[in-house]
Order: structure tokens, then C-alpha cells, then sequence
């Protein structure tokens, strides 16, 4: 029986083919449809998810192979919306049709992980198999770089109240 976590939540998979790809277990077996449906082979990255700590494609990720796997959605980085990467995508309004976002944020909360204070250099390498059909990159890049600062604020604030 294979079985995985979603957003800290136990799933059972008994029943599901383990070539189900995970964006439609995901979609259609648990109604997180967060994460995005978008090219279907692999390049778009609109349906970028974690999976324990590294950033996947979930349209060609079969199930059968993510036994005993942590999954984070866009929907478990924040029940309330207020990630810092979800507020700096609201601050610079980011999302125009907003189809790609949730992959968009997914990889950009990865590589702030990967590099807490990245140059644009290293958000362009991060950022440049997911595809915004808007052309809203220039946004994106500032969004991180405010997230990036907000996420250090933060834990320096968490620090020093700390001692």
C-alpha cells in the first residue's frame, strides 16, 4: 500500500493506479486545485509542487513513486494566503491571468530556501523553465526580491525576541 503526506496530511492511495500522474491525484482525488494543469509534458511548471523539499512537476510524476513522500501544494504554504512570497505577489501584482502563479511561487518559496537572499542572476536561473504566458517576469523577480527581504525581517525579528 503506498501512502504519502499532503500538506502534514496522511493520504492513503489503495485503489488509485500508481501511474496516476500526482497533478491529477491531486486535483481529482483530493480537490487541491491549486496547483495549475498547463503544457502536460513536463515545461511549463504551472504544476510545480514540493515534494520533500524539492520542487517537482507533478503532470508526468507518477504517484507510484512518491511512497512515504512529503508533498507541499500552494494550497499548504499558507492557510491564510500570507506566505511572504504570497504577499509579495500581491504587493507587486504579480499575477495577471494568474494561471502560472501557483507554480511560479512554488519554485520562487524553493529557491529563497536554496538562497535566502538571491541576485537576479540566480532568480533568472531559478525562474526560467517556468513559463508566464502574461510576461510578468520582471514583477516576479522584484516579488522575490521583497520576499527575500521580508523573510530575513522576519527572522531577525524572531531572533532578537528570541534572547
Amino acid at each position: 500500500m503506498l501512502r504519502f503526506q499532503v500538506n502534514g496530511e496522511d493520504v492513503d492511495l489503495t485503489g488509485v493506479d500508481p501511474d496516476t500522474p500526482l497533478l491529477w491525484f491531486l486535483r481529482d482525488h483530493l480537490a487541491l486545485t491549486g496547483t495549475k494543469f498547463g503544457c502536460g509534458i513536463n515545461q511549463c511548471g504551472s504544476c510545480a509542487v514540493h515534494v520533500d523539499g524539492v520542487i517537482r512537476r507533478t503532470c508526468r510524476l507518477a504517484i507510484g513513486k512518491l511512497d512515504n513522500a512529503k508533498i507541499t501544494t500552494i494550497e499548504g504554504l499558507s492557510k491564510s494566503g500570507d506566505h511572504p512570497v504570497q504577499q509579495a505577489w500581491q504587493e507587486h501584482g504579480v499575477s495577471q491571468c494568474g494561471y502560472c502563479q501557483p507554480g511560479q511561487i512554488m519554485r520562487a518559496v524553493a529557491l529563497l530556501e536554496e538562497k535566502p537572499q538571491p541576485t537576479d542572476a540566480d532568480i533568472d536561473a531559478a525562474m526560467e523553465r517556468h513559463i508566464c504566458r502574461c510576461g510578468t517576469y520582471p514583477r516576479i523577480r522584484k516579488a522575490i526580491h521583497t520576499a527575500a527581504k521580508n523573510v530575513s525581517k522576519g527572522a531577525a525579528e524572531r531572533k532578537k525576541g528570541g534572547k
